[in-house]
């Protein structure tokens, strides 16, 4: 005769990992921000947060022991606290793109369909980003596995873009040696590797709109604001260069240059 299944701890599985109407893990305690979304940005529990090395070092600062007190330009995050965040949130799917794949570049698109919650007005969601690896941005082991890498980094972006996190991933780190050239012409000597955009960005703002500090800066995109030249409404919550996106912050030196 078959063994019979024991059913007695469904409740500690099956029965409790359920959402309700709202599209909610009924066992999971979500801290929500003033407006009534969800602040998943806090929902990142600490075990996957660490000191970001290499900023604590651009700033000769230095490197924290915790994480307690950093702000979230100062934070990592791990792939884990990623892949919790995304079985948080919940989605039906995950699919990548191939865009570029070349021996020293592959590019990648992560498109994943989120399930319905109140936040969507219960409507399932598709959000897509992409990112890169390069044999410059890359460490040496990594190099050999340029593909994986690029998913990894596009997952990480499309999750915490979608779900409004500002700490940078683990995966999206720039692991070239410092003595390697970055594909924008720069090497990691003079811009740190991880920060290569947005150090790219602070460099041209400050060879040629004369802003040697980020709030001369962002006076300078709120004019372009009021103006209409550029518009996002993220600016106000803008305090340095790692806080715009790096999605952004590439529009952003684009749509400069083109002024």
């Amino acid at each position: 005769m078959p063994k019979k299944t024991d059913t007695s701890n469904l409740k500690n599985g099956p029965e409790s990992y359920v959402r309700n109407n709202f599209g909610l893990l009924d066992n999971v305690n979500y801290i929500f921000n003033e407006d009534g979304s969800i602040d998943w940005r806090s929902m990142v529990k600490e075990e996957h947060l660490f000191p970001n090395k290499l900023w604590f070092e651009r700033f000769n600062k230095p490197i924290p022991k915790t994480v307690d007190g950093l702000k979230d330009h100062q934070l990592l995050i791990k792939l884990s606290g990623i892949k919790e965040l995304a079985r948080l949130r919940g989605f039906s799917s995950v699919s990548y793109n191939t865009h570029t794949c070349e021996e020293h570049h592959v590019a990648i698109s992560c498109t994943i369909n989120f399930i319905p919650n109140y936040e969507t007005n219960y409507e399932p969601i598709s959000f897509e980003d992409v990112a890169n690896a390069t044999i410059h941005n890359t460490s040496s082991f990594a190099k050999k596995f340029l593909e994986t890498i690029a998913c990894n980094r596009a997952f990480v972006r499309c999750v915490r873009n979608f779900l409004n996190i500002h700490i940078v991933g683990m995966d999206e780190m720039d692991t070239s040696a410092p003595s390697e050239s970055s594909s924008n012409g720069y090497t990691n000597n003079s811009f740190n590797g991880s920060f290569s955009i947005h150090a790219t960005l602070e460099k041209f703002s400050r060879d040629s709109l004369g802003c040697n500090n980020f709030e001369c800066f962002k006076d300078y995109l709120l004019n372009l604001k009021s103006s209409g030249s550029y518009i996002n409404k993220n600016v106000d919550d803008w305090h340095n260069y790692e806080d715009i996106p790096s999605k952004e912050a590439r529009i952003l030196l684009g749509t400069i240059k083109q002024k």
